[in-house]
């Protein structure tokens, strides 16, 4: 039976543009915050219908795939968030996977047969080219697949490499549909307007050199001396970056007087920079932050609870630079040495996701005034000047253009040991000047404008098993699975006990009973009758 679907106004135009398409590849450009997640498993409900097959997803890292898993549940698919290669055959009553272009790369010979004929969801498909050995795992991979489609946050060039299953003008990929940030702040409630308050600063550092440098951010330098200077600016010894923290800081307590649950995000360098700035934050503004770095088993764990939490600050490298999903972000400080323009960009998507109800939505990104950033920083505001105005976009910002180089690779390991900041004076903060935005930033919609538009989603065509009623209907289905796996594994050592039996030899047999080869490629009705068969067996003895 069709379900309704409420898309906005982008989704069901993009989706209607992927119906159409004779081509096997599909790529949407679209910006943070819009609902690229919905978009594409609607494309995939409806592909599927007509085409039963499987579906997977390729997420860029291992905490989004539970996040795709979840989205994927509330519109009616059973995705595998854990699945590994080793677990053989997929359950019946699953539609199919997430996985990462990391696992792509170790298993692609064994992905390849299982997306024969699938519906293929590549996210932020430019990570494909983060190494060579990705792209070609990537093709070689889903070479053999139904439909594919890609998405991405932002348009992106080829680099050294170009991208498989990607259509480039220029060394630009070249998209099928795009919907930048100017048009969804245009189409109104479907982002939020960001600011970038920019502080300056007098920096002096040792170079690896031995020489002694100091400048502001209005000094000409050299790419080397540029990224030197702004590592400066950000560590932790200097007086810039806690005079930024407190402003920020400050900033978030005003925005949480009307959204009580308003978060901050400070994006820092790397993981022992993350902890140095959390307890920067701690002494001296008495605030317990949340660290997210990629050494840390639990940082998925802590990123969905911050999530859903009221905590005032998270602090992370890359975890959270782009497709997780924290509604309640309005404040981010930007304290990371990479400059390049995706990254920029990803690092802003964090901010403007809209939440409904919440009055005059704006955030603000925290930025060195940096001539990198600045820049970058001015592009946006520019395309948020145009949409507020409900003016068209100039042609120059419709494509790609960089206003100057992105910073190239830092130096070797060996010379950033003899890199030594001595100080950092923050100058003074100012607000990127687009004249007239204030009053246009101050209107918010009626609330009974609704940009969304309603459509019938048709379930995939899969034969799968009926889904559990009650409370377990709240669980994903691999959520659900994990629980009856406990609840087999306990019965099963409890007959071992029982019987004096090895536990290999017990869970054979109810496997036998159950008629399964494997308990990871069991349904959710195999592992519940499983269960009956081991309380049948403990009652008869």
């Amino acid at each position: 039976m069709p379900r309704p679907l409420r898309l906005r106004p982008w989704q069901k135009e993009a989706l209607e543009r992927f119906n159409g398409c004779p081509e096997r590849d599909f790529l949407a450009v679209a910006t943070p915050g819009a609902g690229k997640t919905t978009f594409a498993l609607a494309a995939a409900a409806h592909w599927l219908h007509d085409h039963p097959g499987r579906l997977v997803v390729v997420a860029p890292t291992a905490h989004l795939k539970a996040q795709w898993a979840r989205a994927a549940t509330e519109l009616g698919f059973h995705l595998d968030p854990a699945w590994a290669a080793a677990d053989g055959a997929l359950p019946a009553d699953m539609h199919g996977i997430v996985t990462t272009y990391q696992q792509v790369a170790t298993s692609a010979a064994v992905l390849a047969r299982l997306s024969r004929g699938a519906m293929v969801v590549f996210d932020e498909i430019h990570h494909a080219g983060d190494d060579r050995a990705w792209g070609q795992a990537v093709r070689e991979a889903f070479e053999g697949a139904g439909r594919r489609l890609s998405l991405s946050g932002t348009p992106f060039r080829s680099d050294t490499m170009a991208i498989p299953f990607v259509r480039y003008q220029m060394d630009v990929a070249a998209p099928d549909f795009e919907y930048g940030y100017g048009d969804a702040l245009a189409e109104r409630r479907v982002v939020r307007p960001v600011f970038f308050p920019r502080t300056g600063g007098e920096m002096e550092w040792s170079a690896p050199d031995g020489s002694t440098y100091a400048a502001s951010f209005d000094d000409p330098l050299t790419n080397n001396l540029a990224n030197q200077r702004l590592r400066t600016a950000l560590s932790l010894e200097g007086d810039w970056l806690p005079t930024v923290l407190r402003a920020a800081h400050e900033r978030l307590a005003e925005v949480r007087r009307t959204h009580t649950d308003a978060g901050g995000l400070v994006i820092a360098t790397d993981q022992d920079h993350a902890r140095g700035i959390a307890g920067q934050l701690s002494w001296r503004f008495g605030v317990r932050a949340v660290v997210a770095t990629s050494d840390d088993a639990g940082a998925s764990a802590r990123i969905a609870a911050f999530r859903s939490s009221d905590q005032p600050w998270l602090v992370a490298v890359r975890m959270v630079s782009e497709g997780v999903d924290i509604p309640r972000l309005r404040v981010g400080v930007f304290a990371t040495t990479t400059t390049t323009e995706l990254f920029f960009r990803q690092a802003v998507g964090r901010l403007v996701r809209w939440v409904p109800g919440v009055p005059n939505q704006r955030s603000y990104l925290y930025i060195p005034d940096d001539p990198r950033l600045r820049a970058r920083a001015f592009q946006i505001a520019e395309a948020r000047r145009h949409s507020l105005r409900r003016e068209s976009r100039p042609e120059h910002e419709q494509g790609l253009e960089d206003i100057v180089p992105a910073a190239r690779a830092e130096e070797g390991a060996d010379q950033l040991s003899l890199f030594a900041a001595i100080s950092a004076v923050a100058t003074g903060t100012e607000a990127t000047p687009v004249p007239g935005l204030a009053v246009l930033d101050d209107h918010d919609p009626p609330e009974h404008e609704d940009p969304s538009l309603l459509v019938e989603l048709h379930a995939p065509a899969l034969a799968l098993v009926a889904d559990a009623g009650g409370p377990a209907s709240v669980l994903t289905r691999k959520e659900l699975k994990a629980k009856l796996r406990e609840e087999n594994s306990y019965a099963a050592a409890d007959l071992a006990r029982k019987t004096g039996w090895g536990h290999a030899r017990v869970n054979a047999e109810l496997n036998r009973l159950t008629g399964i080869r494997k308990v990871t490629e069991a349904t959710v009705q195999q592992l519940e009758s499983r269960l009956r068969h081991a309380e049948r067996w403990r009652r008869s003895m």
